[in-house]
């Protein structure tokens, strides 16, 4: 077993370039062979959260509770649940990052607002946070460093998918933000980082664990992301999602999650007794406007163009649109997420790699759900793009994504599990 000190010694060797990529991959690749058991995992978190800056909001009299998802196709809850808990006292500083492959990033969306700044200083961070309840900004090179000199070595390392070192990576950036508590959701299925259900469950009770041993209380939904969540996939279009959702519209799937993680941060923050109270409290400020109003709020202090609330022709949108129709009459079986989201991600939604320049504007529009019925023709998606080629490219994996079948598919709950005590 690895001690405290020999984790330490490693971790800040390599961030300070004293010991070479190589050495360190090769101990990645050891934590593949032999994974690291709970308090080796417990040891390299605190390594690389103090490898770096940490965050003190200790001067604000609120309790401070972020939410993280493991990310997915159409996964837009962070923009809608931070304002409606800052609604309350409670703190939420949410420090997220760009997407990567076939999954989108809270900053491009947040970005595809004109003029939004995600490049806040600490001073900026903590007087939004002060004042707003709530802040969002992109990751830094001084919080967690060590993870994401790892992070790309692990990429080139067939490391990635090692539980430790994801649950490592994952709680060594949130503790990092100086929070009393967190609500994580980990995802499964074809969209998501880990496929399998047991998997997911395994990651998220690492996660609980670590954060319950840092003193934070932690709690994880295990949520389903075979299918896109929402309608509406792409940065501009899913700031329009939020806004609906926020304006007490929006597709009944990423409403219930949405509601659901606030409810939980709002019971950890000790406003509600249960997650139902806290269920109940969000839709209050739904129906009130107030939370619309918090997100309004947000874009005026970080830069950006306010009137996107009021009229999304203020958003960046596509030139052209095409729709996709159903080749046959049936039930909708399946909605593959991670073809729907290589398909955006050639369409210009994401990126391959870290340089890569997205399209804000472009996305997709889903009409169907898994279980709907429909007729030969129906229109399942439109498409709304910039570029005939990359328009054309996109087909090829949208036309693998959806699956028709004679009889009505069995429905799961897209919550499966909630682990952590609140």
């Amino acid at each position: 077993m690895l001690s405290k000190e020999e984790i330490s010694f490693l971790v800040k060797g390599f961030t300070h370039n004293d010991i070479p990529d190589y050495q360190m991959s090769a101990f990645l690749m050891a934590c593949c062979f032999k994974p690291l058991n709970f308090q080796e995992t417990l040891h390299l978190t605190h390594a690389m959260l103090h490898s770096g800056k940490t965050f003190d909001f200790s001067d604000i009299p609120f309790k401070k509770i972020d939410k993280h998802s493991t990310g997915g196709v159409g996964d837009k809850t962070s923009l809608i649940l931070a304002p409606i808990v800052a609604c309350y006292d409670v703190a939420v500083p949410m420090i997220s990052g760009r997407g990567l492959g076939h999954t989108g990033g809270t900053v491009d969306k947040l970005e595809s607002i004109p003029g939004f700044k995600m490049n806040l200083s600490f001073e900026e961070f903590q007087h939004h946070l002060k004042t707003l309840h709530f802040a969002m900004m992109g990751q830094t090179k001084d919080i967690a460093p060590a993870d994401a000199r790892m992070y790309a070595l692990r990429d080139v390392t067939a490391t990635v998918e090692c539980i430790p070192l994801i649950a490592a990576s994952i709680m060594s950036k949130k503790l990092a933000e100086g929070i009393d508590s967190l609500v994580l959701d980990v995802k499964f299925g074809c969209g998501a980082f880990m496929q399998k259900l047991k998997d997911a469950i395994e990651l998220a009770k690492w996660l609980v664990k670590i954060g319950k041993s840092c003193g934070k209380k932690t709690i994880a939904l295990v949520t389903d992301m075979n299918q896109p969540l929402g309608n509406k996939i792409g940065n501009s279009l899913e700031i329009e999602e939020t806004i609906e959702v926020l304006k007490g519209q929006g597709p009944k799937d990423l409403i219930d999650l949405s509601l659901t993680l606030s409810g939980a941060m709002l019971t950890l923050g000790g406003i509600s007794r249960s997650v139902k109270e806290g269920i109940a409290l969000s839709q209050k400020v739904i129906r009130t406007g107030q939370a619309l109003q918090k997100f309004k709020e947000l874009i005026k202090q970080q830069g950006g163009d306010e009137r996107v609330i009021e009229s999304f022709s203020y958003l960046p949108s596509a030139k052209y649109t095409f729709e996709f129709l159903a080749p046959k009459a049936g039930f909708l079986t399946k909605i593959n997420a991670w073809h729907i989201g290589k398909a955006a991600s050639i369409l210009g939604c994401g990126r391959e790699t870290v340089t890569d320049v997205i399209d804000p504007s472009v996305g997709f529009i889903l009409h169907k759900k898994v279980g709907a019925k429909v007729q030969k023709n129906d229109t399942l998606l439109t498409v709304c793009y910039n570029d005939e080629k990359k328009c054309a490219a996109s087909m090829a994996e949208l036309t693998q994504a959806f699956e028709i079948a004679p009889k009505k598919p069995h429905l799961t709950p897209l919550i499966q599990k909630i682990l952590g005590k609140l």
